[in-house]
């Protein structure tokens, strides 16, 4: 069964058509890139698979068992605890350390023992390369180390999907590169699938994966990989 399976979704904003006849499928611990234009729908497109965007007609599912057409309110906030998500903008809490910030989304999902939560922030700090750096404020780390903290709160609650949309955006080549590398170990290693929004196509040379362009309220899927574990 997909991770996220559309058949034939069309979207639409106040009575705008944005996609059309929409077939995308994600298995378990696959990576896929979305590309197009900007305003092609890409953002709307994963808007709609953790249900801020509704779906207009179309069969579309996430993990087998969230039916996105006609999703219930208390089981849209269950299927959002599954869901891991990075965005261009950090949006973490200015006036928190990393540890709060980290700690605040735990104990907001649900995690009532301290030290379990220690344990874990721990563990996805490491995870992401920056284990020394719980106590520092997010205006004290440069961009890059800013975004691996966005990663680490995203995967707090070990996802099975992570959506990213232009996590290198800000960031130079080499500060992007290392985010790349970092999404793709992160997906081996947690068998956690990734669809992913990107404006920059040496992405798709440099770490290969499933490719799908938004163009003309359609999207189509451009090339297939298949990591091999």
């Amino acid at each position: 069964m997909p991770i996220i399976d559309y058949r034939d979704v069309y979207i639409s904003i106040d009575s705008k058509s944005i996609l059309e006849k929409v077939n995308l499928s994600l298995e378990d611990g696959e990576f896929a890139y979305i590309i197009g234009a900007v305003g092609s729908g890409k953002s709307t497109l994963l808007k709609t698979i953790y249900g801020e965007v509704d779906i207009e007609s179309g069969d579309a599912s996430v993990f087998g068992e969230y039916d996105l057409k006609n999703i219930k309110n208390k089981h849209l906030q269950m299927l959002r605890k599954r869901v891991g998500i990075v965005f261009q903008d950090f949006q973490l809490l200015t006036d928190r350390s990393v540890f709060d910030n980290l700690d605040f989304v735990l104990r907001c999902t649900g995690w009532k023992n301290s030290a379990e939560r220690k344990e874990r922030i721990d563990e996805v700090l490491k995870l992401v390369g920056l284990p020394e750096k719980g106590y520092k404020h997010p205006h004290e780390l440069s961009g890059g180390e800013q975004q691996r903290i966005v990663i680490a709160r995203a995967i707090l609650n070990r996802p099975a999907l992570l959506l990213a949309d232009e996590p290198t955006g800000n960031l130079d080549s080499e500060t992007g590169a290392y985010i790349m590398n970092l999404l793709h170990s992160i997906s081996r290693k947690e068998k956690m699938a990734v669809l992913m929004i990107t404006h920059n196509e040496q992405w798709l040379k440099e770490f290969p994966a499933t490719v799908y362009r938004c163009t003309d309220k359609r999207l189509m899927r451009i090339m297939e990989f298949k990591r091999n574990n």
